[in-house]
């Protein structure tokens, strides 16, 4: 099992209220719902900084692509999804 820690944050009264209602809307703990979207922000956060940091060494190792070719690539991306939609 992962350890565990406490952290103590301040909350706007009403990030608060919602918080306690979606709790009890889903019978899940204020404190469970807080982690849960606390990972998230990180994950996501920790995502973001990954992506710039390719981004930049792409760009340091001149690996790049055309912006034009790029919507080129996405235009016939689209084209064939919406081709198979119908």
């Amino acid at each position: 099992m992962t350890a565990r820690s406490s952290l103590t944050i301040e909350l706007n009264q009403d990030i608060e209220a919602k918080l306690s209602r979606l709790a009890q809307a889903t019978h899940r703990s204020r404190s469970e719902l807080a982690s849960a979207a606390l990972t998230t922000y990180v994950e996501r956060e920790f995502r973001a900084i990954d992506g710039i940091h390719q981004g930049l060494a792409d760009l340091e190792s001149d690996d790049l692509v055309d912006h034009e070719e790029a919507m080129s690539e996405l235009d016939a991306v689209i084209e064939a999804a919406e081709a198979a939609r119908l």
